[in-house]
């Protein structure tokens, strides 16, 4: 016979059911908080989106305008040989591709600070090797903000230098990049110190920088090229008499080179996980997460204020860089030939290789911020090649000030030399202003050993190549 419950054990039932559900629920909201990379302050403002960013998905998903394939110009094929072609090196040994191999990022191959060139390949460089991806965009150089009124007339370098020194500095932080856009500090150009402003004038520089490609002269190259077995490629492009002028000849060829590096999608892909996680396309993982939450807080990395990750209102991605300059003070490189010699040092902007920034020693010592984009792929760090690892790189940032005598030798008084790969008297240069480099001996660091891991696997999103998971 059935057992037929009362009214009032029904309804009992039913609110012990809804307390247990309820229970259950509030659970699994506290473990889910708590598990969340996402802080418990943005789901208070945006739970919707705080509780997508914790499954990884991009809350706000968009099209970026990417350059479409499109099959290479006469020009770019012409290019893409003289890319590859080692006899137009003093050496016969070195091409472009060599120190800029498709296979690493159009970046160098080995964990070599810098690399090994000259007619006999026994001179060592002076810099690093900076990768050719994502320069297509690259601005020209200059200094500071606009000038104000309407002008039509650009403003010399030192017109420029004369109203930046007349701005206010901003401190860059990740939450206020517009404002350090307007900064008084350089910003474009190519090459760690921004010393040219074109992808052709770029590709001359380590053709005859007698320490790397090592070409005489004009004469010599434009030799080579009429003997080359594109030769025909030349003449078909720039008529039969190409060749009775040598500088106009490598002029060409250098143009050529440029036109590869802006039509081959290869140069800029934008094929990584992070780029199909901004489309909607892709998921984070939660450390990945937490690295992005970390690289975007001005608290903690602030990593975006000078390598920013937003994409642009007309829909261009991000490429990791403000373009301007910085300097950081990284530890001299002992591995570095000339840094034998005490009295030697890399200033960046102010030479000794720029030329026309030497009186302007307020610039002493400050390099190119590069892309992030493949940095996780990098064999070697900074202007001078000095670290290997993004986690060295990262270390260096968070104790650079807390912990010096990790990263500088110890002077006769028995205290870390600090940014010791600058005179003294350019010390003042360098950023003890913007996070994480304000801290001082004793305070707290601006990343956990976890964050630093974080932001590790964050920027391993930004390799080229992604498949899809």
């Amino acid at each position: 016979m059935m057992n037929v419950l009362s009214p009032y054990s029904v309804k009992r039932f039913r609110h012990v059911l809804i307390l247990v559900s309820t229970l259950v629920v509030l659970t699994l909201i506290v473990v889910l908080l708590r598990l969340s990379p996402v802080p418990l302050e943005d789901w208070r403002k945006h739970p919707l989106d705080a509780a997508k960013l914790s499954l990884g998905i991009n809350p706000a998903p968009v099209q970026l305008l990417i350059p479409k394939a499109k099959p290479l110009s006469a020009m770019a094929m012409l290019g893409e040989k003289l890319f590859f072609d080692k006899r137009l090196s003093g050496s016969g040994q070195l091409s472009c591709a060599s120190c800029h191999a498709p296979s690493h990022d159009f970046g160098p191959t080995t964990a070599t600070p810098v690399v090994q060139g000259g007619r006999l390949m026994q001179q060592q460089g002076f810099r690093a090797v900076p990768s050719l991806k994502y320069l297509y965009r690259q601005p020209l150089f200059s200094i500071g903000p606009d000038a104000p009124g309407d002008n039509d007339q650009i403003p010399t370098l030192q017109q420029q230098v004369a109203l930046a020194k007349a701005s206010k500095k901003a401190i860059k932080s990740a939450n206020s990049t517009a404002l350090s856009a307007s900064n008084l500090v350089p910003m474009g150009g190519l090459f760690w110190d921004g010393r040219v402003d074109t992808l052709q004038q770029q590709a001359s520089g380590p053709l005859f920088n007698p320490v790397e490609m090592a070409a005489h002269s004009d004469q010599e190259v434009a030799a080579k090229l009429a003997s080359s077995p594109y030769r025909n490629d030349f003449t078909a492009l720039f008529g039969r008499n190409i060749f009775d002028n040598p500088k106009l000849a490598v002029s060409e060829a250098m143009f050529a080179l440029s036109r590869y590096q802006i039509e081959d999608r290869a140069f800029h892909p934008f094929s990584s996980q992070f780029d199909a996680w901004l489309q909607g396309k892709a998921r984070l993982t939660r450390a990945e997460v937490r690295g992005y939450l970390a690289f975007n807080d001005p608290k903690a990395g602030n990593c975006a204020a000078c390598h920013m990750d937003k994409v642009g209102k007309d829909g261009l991605p991000p490429l990791f860089t403000d373009y301007q300059y910085e300097a950081l003070g990284v530890p001299r490189n002992s591995a570095i030939a000339a840094n034998g010699d005490p009295h030697w040092h890399d200033l960046g902007l102010c030479g000794p290789f720029r030329q026309n920034m030497k009186a302007q020693t307020q610039y002493c010592g400050m390099f190119l911020t590069p892309s992030l984009r493949n940095s996780a792929r990098r064999p070697v760090y900074f202007h001078n090649g000095l670290y290997h690892s993004l986690k060295d790189v990262l270390d260096w940032y968070v104790y650079r000030d807390i912990a010096p005598g990790r990263f500088y030798p110890k002077g006769a008084n028995g205290k870390p030399v600090i940014y010791n790969d600058l005179p003294r008297r350019y010390l003042k240069n360098v950023d003890t202003t913007d996070a994480p480099l304000n801290r001082h001996l004793g305070d707290v660091p601006a990343l956990t050993a976890t964050q630093i891991n974080d932001i590790i696997a964050f920027l391993g999103t930004l390799n080229d190549g992604y498949k899809g998971g």
